[in-house]
């Protein structure tokens, strides 16, 4: 791991409490950065301000951050949305979902693509992001913890697929890396049930790459965070590169997609031998 640095703590004056309201935690240490879900007394339920927070934190990340950790403050790590989006009077500030819901098809259409942009740049090449997951992950809580690259999870973890019992649809980005994980069959089954995924089954239908005890659950994201630096970061960054492509391709285009990475690797290792 590259030397240690003391921990920047984003934000301060406004910033700082565009992050409070957002009910997040935003820390840069080195080459990693650590955004901490941060309403416990909620369970970290999510609302407008959150997804907005995310997207500002992707759009101003450092480009000396090679990790990103995901985690949630107390005993669960996001129990979803925040149910007052569902009520007339919605979120102080932010509105409710019936107020978007009226908007013309357009501004719809807008306000859930910048929602979606909170979750989407958790997957650039350039980043291994790794959610470190407790207690209740439901609905907008699942799909974050989908959003990342790597999943460590409690052994006391409750993954959710809420929203087709709300009447909604996942929309969050998790649907794709849900199909991706565990196939078509059973993703249909764990969203049209909305049924609990506990620890054990989900390592073993692939949601989760390793089960702790919560106890051990920091640690074992910072030990991961570990292992990923110690690898080239630009060789990483290509190298993932070249998995997130593959299923798109073929294997005679994935051969070509393997022989184009690899020739700038060594033109870049080898310049002026």
């Amino acid at each position: 791991m590259a030397e240690a640095e003391a921990p920047e703590r984003r934000g301060g004056g406004t910033e700082e409490i565009a992050f409070e309201e957002a009910g997040l935690r935003y820390e840069v240490d080195g080459e990693i950065a650590t955004i901490t879900l941060n309403r416990p007394g909620k369970r970290n339920a999510q609302t407008f301000a959150t997804w907005s927070a995310l997207a500002g934190i992707g759009e101003n990340l450092p480009e000396r951050v090679r990790v990103v950790v995901v985690k949630g403050e107390g005993p669960s790590f996001s129990a979803g949305i925040d149910l007052r989006m569902f009520t007339p009077e919605g979120v102080p500030g932010q509105g409710s979902f019936g107020s978007v819901a009226r908007q013309d098809s357009d501004s719809l259409d807008r306000r859930i693509e910048q929602a979606q942009q909170g979750f989407l740049w958790l997957r650039r090449p350039e980043i291994v992001s790794i959610a470190a997951v407790q207690g209740h992950a439901i609905g907008a809580g699942f799909q974050l913890a989908l959003a990342c690259d790597l999943r460590i999870v409690a052994d006391d973890v409750r993954f959710c697929m809420k929203e087709p019992a709300l009447g909604l649809v996942p929309d969050l980005t998790g649907t794709k890396p849900l199909v991706e994980l565990v196939g078509l069959a059973k993703a249909i089954d764990l969203c049209l049930t909305a049924r609990v995924v506990e620890a054990q089954e989900a390592y073993r239908i692939g949601l989760a790459e390793q089960v702790v005890a919560p106890a051990e659950l920091a640690r074992a994201a910072h030990d991961k965070a570990a292992q990923l630096l110690s690898t080239n970061r630009d060789a990483a960054v290509a190298t993932k590169r070249l998995l997130q492509g593959a299923r798109l391709r073929t294997l005679e285009e994935q051969s070509a997609a393997e022989r184009t990475e690899q020739a700038a690797r060594l033109r870049a290792l080898f310049a002026g031998s």
